[in-house]
């Protein structure tokens, strides 16, 4: 039998599914690890801009997973499943990079499809957003994807991947599974082709059950990109007066 975790840490509410668990390690602000200095092949810059953007986010409370910051007609937001999330109008998160901390408040909150947007109040200066771009279409079987993300206690880390296949969900509908590496902390990093299109979002991983709980590292679960529609997404930040100024909301 298939289970799927959601990939946070400190989460613990209703999955998509009657098949979905929860985890709840803990975050650590004083462990240290080394940092990965460079990636090196044929689509190094690529990968490096997306790099740039990934970000970890750390919401009250303590739980945290990741997500990319992005760049939307002016508004630079961040884009993360919405497991990883508050969503509580006005409730401060924390956006982590390279050692700078900035506040960020959620704008968007998708259950069903798992899909969070947040709002920089703060500008980050240790990274640099990707423009949005998504596909037009599903990621290919077979096609090439690469994220970054903070798997468990590490610091940010890149991986590539390829489609291994899709599976339909009753409320959610299709889902895109990855070969790839991921674990607990990689929920809502944003996985993107080799162009720099962005493909979906994380928000689990495959579990199996017959003697024992296993997780299934290799098998990551994504939604695919289009399921968000970011104009309606930013309909109730774009509603309130101050915000008119933004290009997104005019």
């Amino acid at each position: 039998m298939r289970f799927i975790v959601l990939l946070t840490f400190l989460f613990s509410t209703t999955a998509m599914t009657a098949d979905i668990e929860t985890i709840t390690p803990v975050f650590n602000k004083n462990m240290v690890t080394e940092p990965i200095s460079s990636i090196e092949d044929s689509d190094a810059i690529v990968e490096q801009r997306i790099r740039n953007a990934a970000v970890r986010i750390v919401a009250p409370g303590g739980k945290y997973g990741s997500g990319s910051l992005i760049k939307y007609k002016g508004l630079t937001l961040v884009l993360t499943a919405q497991h990883v999330i508050e969503n509580v109008p006005g409730l401060i998160h924390h956006i982590v990079k390279d050692g700078e901390v900035q506040r960020a408040v959620p704008i968007y909150s998708d259950k069903t499809h798992d899909i969070g947007l947040l709002y920089m109040i703060d500008e980050m200066k240790s990274a640099t957003p990707m423009k949005y771009s998504p596909r037009k279409n599903i990621v290919d079987i077979g096609e090439e994807i690469t994220y970054s993300g903070h798997p468990s206690h590490h610091s940010l880390m890149t991986f590539r991947g390829r489609v291994a296949g899709y599976e339909i969900l009753a409320d959610a509908g299709l889902q895109i599974l990855l070969h790839t590496h991921g674990w607990y902390g990689c929920s809502g990093a944003v996985v993107y082709d080799l162009n720099g299109d962005i493909a979906g979002i994380i928000w689990g991983i495959d579990i199996e059950r017959k003697f024992v709980k296993q997780v299934v590292g290799n098998i990551m679960w994504v939604v695919p990109i289009q399921a968000l529609n970011i104009d309606y997404a930013l309909g109730a930040f774009c509603s309130t007066k101050n915000h008119s100024k933004y290009r997104a909301c005019r």
